[in-house]
């Protein structure tokens, strides 16, 4: 039970960085109270937390080829073993769509309460996720998006645009009025809309204090891409002050061509989160001093919030009686300073 109530918690938390609490007027209601009052008529945490009906819950994600993915599947799976109520029936993961929609196809045909879907790819998976949401069983869209509104309950996404703000914003304060400063950036697969919405919020927050990206590469989001495309960026680039790589994951590449080339004049952050980059913040033993989260737990929070929205229940936190449609997390910077709050929810590249 406490480890149902700590994950209650942390999605409260993470929800209610994000979202504003919309009250229900007395007035509105008819509940007697006094005019101006709002009434909670949401479920409580005590009532969240206490075991209710079993809720048959399907999840299906990619293949966890990814420290991230790795992160995401066992994520999901600690938040169904964190219930006694959920009955938890897993995918295989898959970055195939069409055997992703077959896994879906399953879950339907076997009547799940509701179903958990980080999509290979999001267009991809719409309609089977239309047909779930018509057969009375609620989706819950992690990450990826669909390309209908009307194929997901409920959407928990990180904030992508948020993670270049943060990052930008970041290297702004360290720099501090430095106007000629040479800002580099080792993106991921440009071709991604997250990748794309990563670079604008980072473009974004530069030119708010003065700044410009100045050479700009993108990898892979894997360790042998990061290490090619920043050893080329090093090469043609014979000072730079700040760096900014997307993913920690391809960052164990990044790293491994900065030390090779001996270069250490800039300083470095990171993004999603891993431990291995939050270990190397904390020890300070590099040119890595800051990383901007991209929450593992989006499968974990989807996990509880399915549970809440097949057994009738609301988010504690809110007055609102329902789950939201639409939740995203925090982007957060985590230095030396604060790495102690953030690290045991990071994940292993």
């Amino acid at each position: 039970m406490a480890r149902q109530h700590t994950l209650g918690r942390r999605l409260a938390f993470g929800a209610s960085a994000s979202l504003l609490a919309i009250g229900l007027l007395a007035g509105c209601t008819g509940t007697g109270a006094d005019e101006g009052d709002v009434v909670d008529q949401g479920t409580s945490s005590e009532e969240n937390a206490s075991s209710g009906d079993t809720v048959v819950i399907g999840f299906s994600g990619p293949a966890a080829d990814h420290g991230w993915l790795g992160a995401i599947n066992s994520g999901a799976q600690a938040a169904a073993d964190s219930f006694d109520d959920v009955d938890f029936r897993v995918a295989e993961g898959t970055n195939d769509a069409s055997a992703q929609i077959a896994a879906v196809e399953t879950f339907i045909n076997d009547g799940v309460d509701a179903i958990v879907l980080l999509p290979s790819d999001g267009a991809a998976l719409t309609e089977v996720a239309i047909k779930a949401m018509n057969a009375g069983i609620p989706v819950i869209n992690v990450d990826r998006e669909f390309s209908s509104p009307f194929a997901a309950r409920t959407t928990v996404l990180g904030d992508n645009y948020g993670m270049g703000v943060s990052a930008g914003t970041y290297i702004c304060e360290q720099l501090d009025g430095k106007s000629d400063a040479v800002v580099a950036e080792i993106a991921g697969i440009d071709s991604l809309p997250l990748t794309q919405d990563r670079s604008q919020g980072f473009k974004d927050a530069l030119e708010d204090c003065g700044l410009e990206v100045g050479p700009r590469v993108a990898a892979d989001f894997t360790v042998q891409g990061g290490e090619s495309a920043t050893s080329q960026l090093l090469a043609a680039n014979p000072h730079i002050d700040a760096i900014w790589n997307h993913d920690d994951d391809q960052g164990i590449g990044v790293l491994a061509a900065i030390d090779a080339a001996g270069r250490d004049e800039f300083f470095m952050v990171g993004g999603a989160g891993s431990k291995n980059a939050m270990e190397l913040i904390q020890d300070d033993s590099s040119v890595l001093k800051a990383t901007i989260i991209y929450p593992s737990t989006q499968a974990a929070d989807g996990i509880a919030l399915a549970r809440l929205i097949a057994q009738g229940k609301t988010m504690s936190d809110l007055i609102t009686p329902s789950v939201p449609n639409r939740i995203v997390l925090d982007a957060p910077v985590v230095t030396k300073d604060n790495v102690d709050q953030y690290i045991d929810l990071a994940f292993a590249s």
